[in-house]
């Protein structure tokens, strides 16, 4: 006996649900896309973090490793999201932001990404290149009217005001430190830099951490709502 279904029992999708299907579908591939990026953001601050007590033989790199994810998880709870809110309101005007906008952003940070890290070892930086992505994606699609040209300039000023930042207070530390030594060669006994290396190196992740783990958080939300 073979039975047959006829149309009225046939499972039947409304418009409503059939929207629903596809806004999951993209929330879910751009949540995928963003924990990936954030994952692939690892292969750059994870050396930066620990370069130098790895390579001092302070830590061992197992050891270096998760002392910078524990403080790069803490960050997140102390910084909050001030980072993510710029991402996500201070560089595009929020209202341009739609699903092809952060998929494009998303996938052009991962590749720059790889392309640093895989191809030519560059530590650079993947708040820059997310936020590259974003300017990029929006100029395709609606050119430069909607960049918000006051947190763009800002966030281009810092790529050369940071390294420059970094230089001073580090000159500015290390003399102090070793003035501080004296006579006495305490200060500078291997134990003592030992410590102070842990110490910069915990500062590190903990810094890195306050923009990395939230920016993406800052405008993958936007275009779920269908």
């Amino acid at each position: 006996m073979t039975l047959s279904m006829t149309p009225s029992m046939a499972p039947s999708m409304t418009p409503s649900m059939a929207l629903w299907v596809v806004v999951v579908v993209v929330v879910v591939v751009l949540v995928v896309l963003a924990l990936l990026f954030d994952f692939m953001n690892g292969f750059h601050d994870a050396a930066n973090s620990i370069a130098t007590v790895v390579s001092t033989g302070v830590l061992k790199p197992t050891q270096a490793v998760a002392f910078a994810a524990f403080f790069n998880v803490v960050a997140i709870f102390v910084f909050h999201l001030k980072v993510a809110a710029t991402v996500g309101k201070g560089i595009v005007e929020p209202g341009i932001v739609d699903q092809y906008v952060i998929f494009g952003a998303l996938i052009g940070a991962i590749s720059w990404n790889v392309i640093t890290w895989w191809w030519y070892g560059i530590p650079s930086s993947s708040s820059h290149a997310l936020i590259g992505g974003i300017v990029g994606a929006t100029l395709a699609k609606a050119g430069a009217t909607p960049l918000l040209w006051s947190g763009l300039l800002k966030t281009v000023a810092f790529i050369f005001i940071s390294p420059l930042l970094g230089f001073l207070l580090g000159s500015l530390l290390m003399v102090t430190r070793c003035r501080q030594a004296g006579s006495s060669g305490a200060a500078t006994s291997p134990s003592a830099w030992a410590r102070c290396s842990a110490a910069g190196a915990s500062s590190r992740p903990w810094g890195s951490a306050s923009p990395g783990s939230s920016r993406w958080v800052g405008f993958v939300p936007r275009p779920v709502a269908p």
